[in-house]
């Protein structure tokens, strides 16, 4: 084989998968090895953009080491926050807490789901922001320097914090 498509999910997210087919000599079409070790960690992805001076939710500079710690800082940026697994993905590994007692619970619940599912049980907090919109832009890129953006769209029905209806154009 010449290259290789991974579709998405599993493969089209893994760096080491990438960093092979670079090995092998074959053409890997998708994001760099180090573009998807920079963004498929969240809480990575956060200090990459902040690196960048992208804005950012307010949340923990990194990986949040344990309940006391998740406590100063929902204390510093104001409930309610919401508690993210970093190798997170489709709903899971996500709970949103409104008081100390929910933080603290779901410190230990979404770290014990984190590593269940992901095999890694490092989570990581952000401002919860109420009735909001999700809107993304997908942009593809070659090795020539060729980007182009395929437009917005908005994935804000959701139902337990994962995607259910993705609409293009956004109507937001």
């Amino acid at each position: 084989a010449d290259a290789i498509h991974p579709g998405y999910g599993f493969l089209a997210e893994n760096a080491d998968f990438a960093e092979l087919c670079q090995a092998c000599n074959i053409t890997f079409i998708g994001p760099s090895a180090e573009a998807i070790s920079k963004m498929g960690s969240k809480a990575v992805a956060r200090d990459t953009m902040t690196d960048a001076g992208v804005p950012i939710v307010p949340g923990s500079d990194g990986l949040v080491a344990d309940s006391e710690e998740a406590t100063q800082i929902a204390e510093k940026i104001g409930y309610p926050v919401i508690i993210k697994a970093t190798a997170g993905g489709g709903g899971k590994g996500i709970r949103v807490a409104r008081t100390e007692d929910e933080l603290v619970k779901g410190i230990k619940i979404t770290q014990q789901e984190a590593a269940a599912n992901f095999g890694n049980s490092g989570v990581y907090l952000e401002k919860y922001i109420e009735d909001f919109r999700h809107v993304e832009i997908q942009i593809m890129a070659d090795n020539h320097g060729n980007v182009v953006h395929l437009g917005e769209r908005d994935c804000s029905i959701q139902r337990r914090l994962q995607k259910l209806i993705e609409e293009a154009p956004s109507p937001a």
